[in-house]
């Protein structure tokens, strides 16, 4: 399943994310020499939707085009087929970004190749490129607190999240490995995204080394749980323009058991009190909740929720991170993560 290059292919450099599949047919690992022989490792689009490190490795790729590389560099193409239909990933397909622990799927197993390659290069630091549906700021997200991994983040923005689950995610397997990092670089295609996640790669390949210093100056949070719409429950969200609105605005004439503000993803990286609103239910739906998992995986919805006069609030201080208004990105993944602001 997994094909791997020592080259790039002729003619990859002009194609768009929708067109890759025509030259890379499966997943695929290129290792491109430098004057550093440890490499960087870089995935890109284990989301087919998230197309800002394909466009941020494009551009690296074409700057060095004729030029030495000051660092070996191993890009991981990810989920090529659900990038040629800019899809999170297709039904019939894994999510990509949950495949990195061992296992028999075709994907698991391809998954534990990558990682054995890059184990005998000895790998100098692993950096998945991703982009978020719902208004968030550009952040960095690590699963190990020890100062190479901090500094590595810092080095991207000073916004840093800290997270230990799901372990199956990329950045989670290559934290065996070396400092590991998974870069937020907002939407999709907007240019000052690409822009940063351009600036980031080319800062990490330019070093020597990662710094070990203490890190103070950066707003770290820690992710405590995941929230969650039952697949049982339905929703929606009410349009700030009615003409346009998809769901009744009425909470008692709507079709759903839960519905939302169309700005909810505004709430997105705010320190939350007890008491915000988040969304409204049926009069009539008693079945009608969210859940929140922890980093053990036990159900902790009653610890974060509450329901009042028709209305879901929160019951602790919190902030979330990576609402979004998509529905089938909320299905294929979930409503958000709940974070807790950490002290270095």
């Amino acid at each position: 399943m997994l094909n791997v290059l020592e080259h790039l292919p002729q003619g990859l450099l002009e194609l768009e994310v929708t067109d890759l599949y025509k030259l890379l047919e499966t997943p695929t690992l290129i290792h491109l020499e430098g004057e550093r022989q440890a490499p960087l490792f870089v995935s890109i689009l284990l989301h087919g939707n998230e197309t800002t490190s394909w466009l941020a490795m494009r551009s690296l790729l074409q700057r060095y085009q004729g030029k030495v590389l000051p660092r070996s560099l191993s890009i991981f193409f990810g989920n090529v087929s659900a990038a040629r239909y800019r899809q999170r990933h297709l039904d019939d397909q894994p999510d990509y970004n949950r495949i990195w622990q061992p296992g028999d799927s075709p994907e698991q197993k391809m998954a534990q190749q990558v990682i054995e390659s890059m184990r005998s290069r000895g790998v100098f630091a692993s950096i998945d490129v991703h982009n978020n549906t719902g208004l968030n700021p550009h952040y960095g997200c690590i699963t190990r607190l020890d100062r190479r991994s901090l500094n590595l983040a810092k080095l991207f923005s000073r916004t840093v999240v800290y997270y230990t689950t799901p372990k199956t995610v990329q950045s989670c397997a290559f934290a065996e490995l070396c400092p590991s990092i998974v870069i937020e670089c907002g939407q999709p295609d907007v240019p000052d995204g690409t822009a940063h996640a351009l600036e980031y790669l080319e800062t990490c390949l330019a070093l020597e080394s990662i710094s070990d210093r203490e890190v103070t100056d950066i707003d770290l949070f820690h992710t405590v749980a995941i929230a969650k719409i039952p697949p049982s429950v339905s929703f929606g969200f009410a349009d700030l323009n009615p003409q346009h609105s998809t769901v009744d605005l009425k909470p008692q004439t709507s079709n759903r058991d839960i519905y939302f503000p169309a700005d909810l993803d505004r709430l997105n990286f705010c320190e939350l009190p007890v008491g915000t609103k988040l969304g409204d239910i049926r009069a009539t739906g008693d079945r009608a909740y969210l859940e929140a998992w922890d980093e053990s995986g036990q159900d902790v919805s009653d610890r974060f929720f509450s329901y009042d006069q028709g209305a879901i609030r929160t019951r602790l201080p919190v902030m979330p991170s990576m609402l979004t208004l998509q529905p089938h990105i909320i299905r294929q993944d979930c409503l958000c993560y709940l974070m807790e602001r950490l002290k270095i």
